[in-house]
């Protein structure tokens, strides 16, 4: 219970003074505070989304005991990795931030997945702040395929390991050393039953590093853990924790994908100009009802060549959201998404066309999208 405090009467002068001074106080704290508070996520698989561009996740699969990470604006921190697992197995969680796909969880915007061919650059950057009180390995992960799949574990994982504290080691055996982005790796293959593994371990901790991605991936091409025809899925960044974590952090990520060119072309022109032919037509057609809608889209390549990976960008307007879609995966649910065709209907050909389909809700005056980019360049709306 808590204590009774005596009633003192306080003069009516000195009380317009106290208001007055709580005001310019309140004032100030308000004008100080964040733009947008940080997101604690503690659900196993939990995510959100930072920048509108990258998911966070906190990817808790190899242990029931509880794991918190707080989004950031640039990056996440752990702030709760309770339990233990061996370390003579896995580890017992990944939380980390992707651009990419990652189990039907597609970041917003990405054009990922994107054929290595296609691929002239991937230029990512990171910071990490490490702990000395935990087991552990900071790394990128970095999956491939054979299809521009957007769900379940890719055929090859590519590991960057930028530091490692305790008796870990990465899946399988050491194979020698390789230079890669200016760098000497102690280089590691296996497999994990589900996927091929090959692991590039820094011999001393790396701290921050900006790099370009595409180095490993044409590294892992070379020793035919991958082909040219291979997509690029997704590019993560985190920690794997096998005892304890808390503390670890991502503190600044970034990871862009620049397609359109081979690698060391200088990459892609402007897209059309004004008066210069679209290459690709959208047609979408609705059914709207109170509260309610579907929309049928319809996507044409008026180009030259094939489309492969086909990503078709547009922003849902205010007060629309995605419930479910059909021939196609749409994400996120609101606001700028990206639907991206499936294993069966992946590449657009010359002349081609395909549909897929979505319900959605809304609340206000109903409205279309204003826009469509297929595979970054700008279409027309019939």
């Amino acid at each position: 219970m808590r204590p009774l405090r005596p009633h003192v009467r306080t003069p009516r002068g000195l009380v317009g003074a106290l208001i007055a001074i709580f005001a310019v106080v309140a004032s100030l704290v308000t004008a100080a505070a964040p733009a947008q508070a940080d997101t604690t996520i503690c659900e196993p698989f939990g995510t959100t989304t930072i920048q509108g561009r990258y998911v966070v996740q906190n990817n808790r699969w190899g242990s029931s005991a509880t794991q918190c990470v707080t989004a950031t604006d640039t990056g996440f921190r752990v702030g709760q990795a309770d339990g233990s697992v061996p370390t003579n197995g896995a580890p017992k969680s990944y939380p980390s931030v992707f651009n990419g796909c990652h189990y039907t969880n597609c970041s917003p915007g990405t054009n990922l997945p994107a054929r290595l061919s296609t691929i002239s650059g991937a230029p990512s950057s990171i910071s990490y702040g490490f702990v000395g009180d935990a087991v552990y390995n900071a790394s990128y992960d970095i999956w491939l395929d054979p299809t521009p799949r957007t769900d379940g574990v890719n055929r090859t994982e590519i590991m960057i390991w930028f530091n490692k504290v305790g008796p870990v080691q990465p899946i399988g055996s050491p194979v020698g050393t390789a230079t890669v982005g200016g760098r000497t790796w102690d280089v590691w293959t296996g497999s994990n039953g589900a996927n091929d593994v090959l692991s590039f371990v820094a011999p001393a901790a790396i701290s921050a590093w900006s790099f370009d991605v595409m180095d490993f991936v044409r590294a892992t091409v070379a020793r035919g853990l991958a082909g040219n025809d291979w997509y690029l899925t997704s590019v993560q960044a985190g920690f794997e924790p096998w005892q304890n974590g808390a503390g670890l952090a991502v503190h600044s990520f970034s990871s862009t994908v620049e397609t359109g060119g081979t690698p060391g072309d200088p990459g892609p022109g402007p897209g059309p100009g004004p008066g210069d032919p679209a290459a690709c037509e959208v047609a979408y057609r609705t059914n709207v009802w109170q509260g309610g809608f579907t929309a049928d889209v319809t996507v044409t390549n008026t180009g030259p060549a094939p489309v492969d990976g086909w990503r078709l960008a547009f922003a849902l307007p205010s007060g629309q959201r995605i419930a479910n879609a059909w021939n196609a995966s749409v994400t996120p649910s609101t606001g700028s998404v990206t639907a991206t065709g499936l294993s069966h209907n992946a590449r657009i050909a010359p002349g081609g066309s395909l549909s897929f389909g979505f319900q959605g809700a809304y609340g206000g005056a109903f409205a279309e999208p204003d826009g469509f980019s297929l595979n970054d360049a700008a279409c027309t709306t019939v």
